[in-house]
C-alpha cells in the first residue's frame, strides 16, 4: 500500500490536525497485525460492542480505560515465567502476550459495561446524543391568505 505524507495538512490548516492525526493512525495501524483479534457489532441504531479474543487473561489481568474520545484496552500477565521454564512446547498458537489496543470513539459514545465471558471480552458502549444536540423538526407554518389581503388593501 501506498503511504502519504499527511505533515502538511499539520502546517496549513486550523482545526484539522485530529482528521488528519486519525487518518496518519488508520494508515500507521493498517500494516500491523491486530492482536488480539476483535469484532465491532451493531446492535441497535445506538448501541456497539466490542469482542475480543483474550483466551489466557482474567479479569485482573485486564484493564478497560475510556477517556473522552479513546477507548484503551490493555491485557498484561501476572505470572509471567514461572511455568515457562517447566513446561516445553511442540507448538504454541495460543498467545498469551502483552498487548494494547486503542479504539477512537464517536462523540456522545460511551461505555456502558464490560464482561469476561468464555475468552472473549465484551465491551458495551452507547451513543446517548444529548437533547439540545438532537435533530429537531420545524412546524411550517401555511400562510394566511386573508391577512395578506387585507394589508394590500389598507
Amino acid at each position: 500500500m501506498r503511504t502519504y505524507d499527511l505533515s502538511p495538512l499539520y502546517r496549513s490548516a486550523i482545526g484539522f490536525d485530529r482528521l488528519a492525526r486519525l487518518l496518519n493512525d488508520a494508515q500507521r495501524n493498517e500494516a500491523e497485525i491486530s492482536y488480539p483479534p476483535y469484532n465491532i457489532e451493531l446492535l441497535s441504531e445506538d448501541s456497539y460492542r466490542i469482542v475480543m479474543a483474550v483466551a489466557g487473561f482474567n479479569e485482573s489481568e485486564l484493564e478497560i480505560e475510556s477517556e473522552q474520545q479513546s477507548l484503551r484496552v490493555a491485557g498484561r500477565k501476572e505470572n509471567r515465567g514461572e511455568n515457562e521454564n517447566e513446561v516445553t512446547y511442540l507448538h504454541r498458537g495460543i498467545a498469551a502476550r502483552d498487548f494494547e489496543h486503542k479504539f477512537q470513539l464517536a462523540d456522545h459514545v460511551k461505555v456502558t459495561k464490560a464482561k469476561l465471558e468464555n475468552g472473549l471480552l465484551h465491551i458495551e458502549l452507547v451513543r446517548e446524543v444529548p437533547e439540545a444536540l438532537k435533530p429537531r423538526k420545524v412546524q411550517i407554518e401555511a400562510a394566511n391568505d386573508r391577512q395578506l389581503i387585507e394589508k394590500k388593501a389598507a
